[in-house]
């Protein structure tokens, strides 16, 4: 996977994860899923790069390796 500085908005990791929002939320408040980004008060968004990084660890995780 190649480095990258995109910035994601949440239903964007919702699909990509294939995680529900409240289990998302879960994860960020437990400190198990990369910290979102606060564009404005009402706005939040994550690295692209940090998902496709979480994503692999659980790759990695689940086979074992």
């Amino acid at each position: 996977m190649s480095i990258s500085n995109k910035i994601v908005r949440l239903p964007q990791v919702i699909q990509k994860t294939g995680l529900s929002r409240s289990t998302l939320y879960s994860l960020i408040n437990s400190g198990d899923f990369p910290q979102k980004i606060k564009l404005s008060p009402r706005a939040m968004s994550f690295l692209e790069s940090e998902i496709d990084s979480w994503i692999a660890d659980r790759v990695t995780a689940s086979k074992g390796v």
